[in-house]
């Protein structure tokens, strides 16, 4: 961990003490998975089958989950795993359900009529990871809106066990999600699998969901091939950013700065708070707490990203939580709301000591899927939109188009256009012969 004073950095050092952990793909990564992706449109299923044994050391039969290994995962969960997914997804639907847009309908002149509508996808890939951790709140994120945005095909990847079959608790999540199309294949191979199909996995248009590098990787590449499928958002490693001033508890602080900190070895902690004293606390409360943590290994590397940085005041902590542009913003200060007009540019915020992440990670109702890496200056997290795309529709009527027709003669004439001007002539001179009065 850095403890940083804001005011006695140059810019050189403001800089770094902002500089995310290098993530990108490699050239390696890149080439790995572009080798993984033609091998799987090039054998299919066959390939498939091979990297599961090689990734996952799972021999599988059928890629596809069976109807008894849902009912064995239903078995394997104990009933209060089942009451808080159900609780999860109920709040997850009640606030995606919210975000489904209306359609816009607008006579722009006399008999000129323009239109908004809004169709579903037609068929989405989900992926779900099971690297160092299974994710059934992901399994719930992606599918609840994939749901209600009523896309009619929806089908799931999840990495199998060594024992071949997928995590429990992914698959009880997404069939309480409506989802019963599970495939047991992981890593850039299910990314290519859902991108191009196979015998046994359908072709989707767009494909969602975190992963690893070589997943990121398979995304981008896919996403830039005519023939391949659209991705959700640009991905990177996990980060908070909390704002703290002299009122908050340095004891929270330290568990939210952790909570991060242990999902990845590429995860950054940031602290912005106005008390000197504060931050040397949490510091404090950061080693008192580590020695008792699980993953050790992953928090022994993130922990070297986390910084500790005093401002002046909290103005200046909104402006520089503004530069990093987090994906998860705590707002730990007397007045968070007020604080919170301050803040254009994070995935999601979290006000006050009583809204830890970890909340809206599960069950708050908001969704976690989240740009990363600073793409929160341009990215919005993951909502119902994401899975509709929208169509204009515009109708014109024969005095509409009287009166406009000669606007848009106009302006192809200026673009030297002459057939597009052509195609309005055309139908006034008909109207001028009385044809469609």
């Amino acid at each position: 961990m850095q403890l940083l004073a804001w005011q006695d950095l140059d810019s050189a050092g403001r800089r770094a003490a902002l500089a995310r952990p290098p993530a990108g793909s490699s050239a390696e990564v890149i080439s790995q998975a572009r080798a993984i992706i033609a091998a799987v449109r090039r054998d299919g299923d066959a390939a498939l089958r091979a990297y599961a044994l090689e990734f996952d050391g799972a021999q599988l039969g059928s890629l596809q989950v069976t109807p008894a290994e849902f009912a064995s995962a239903r078995a394997a969960l104990a009933p209060a795993a089942h009451a808080a997914l159900g609780t999860a997804i109920a709040n997850v639907t009640a606030f995606h359900r919210a975000q489904l847009p209306a359609a816009t309908s607008v006579e722009t002149q006399p008999g000129v009529h323009c239109e908004r509508v809004w169709r579903p996808i037609q068929a989405v890939g989900l992926y779900v990871p099971a690297g160092s951790a299974p994710l059934p709140s992901t399994a719930i994120m992606l599918a609840v809106p994939a749901g209600i945005a009523a896309c009619p095909r929806r089908i799931l990847c999840t990495p199998a066990r060594a024992d071949g079959r997928a995590d429990p608790g992914v698959l009880v999540a997404a069939q309480l999600c409506g989802i019963d199309t599970v495939f047991k294949i992981g890593g850039a191979q299910a990314i290519a699998a859902m991108a191009y199909g196979t015998a046994t996995i359908p072709k989707v248009a767009k494909i969602f969901g975190p992963g690893n590098r070589w997943v990121t990787a398979a995304k981008q590449l896919v996403a830039a091939d005519a023939d391949g499928a659209a991705l959700d958002m640009p991905a990177g490693p996990s980060e908070v950013c909390i704002i703290a001033d002299e009122t908050a508890d340095a004891g929270f602080l330290a568990a939210d700065l952790l909570a991060q900190a242990e999902h990845d070895p590429l995860a950054q902690a940031i602290l912005l708070t106005t008390s000197a004293a504060l931050a040397h606390r949490v510091s404090a409360c950061i080693g008192a707490r580590v020695p008792g943590l699980s993953r050790q290994a992953i928090l022994a590397e993130s922990l070297a990203a986390v910084r500790l940085i005093i401002v002046p005041d909290l103005a200046t902590a909104a402006s520089v939580a503004e530069q990093y542009a987090p994906e998860h913003l705590l707002l730990q200060t007397r007045a968070p709301r007020a604080l919170l007009a301050s803040i254009n540019t994070a995935g999601s915020v979290f006000l006050g000591a009583w809204s830890p992440e970890t909340l809206g990670d599960y069950c708050s109702g908001t969704n976690h899927v989240l740009p990363t890496y600073g793409h929160a200056r341009a990215c919005s997290g993951l909502s119902v939109g994401d899975f509709l795309r929208s169509m204009t529709v515009q109708e014109l009527s024969a005095g509409g188009l009287a009166a406009l027709g000669p606007v848009a003669i106009t302006l192809a004439q200026l673009e030297g256009l002459d057939a597009h001007a052509a195609a309005v002539e055309v139908r006034l001179a008909a109207l001028e012969r009385g044809i469609g009065t």
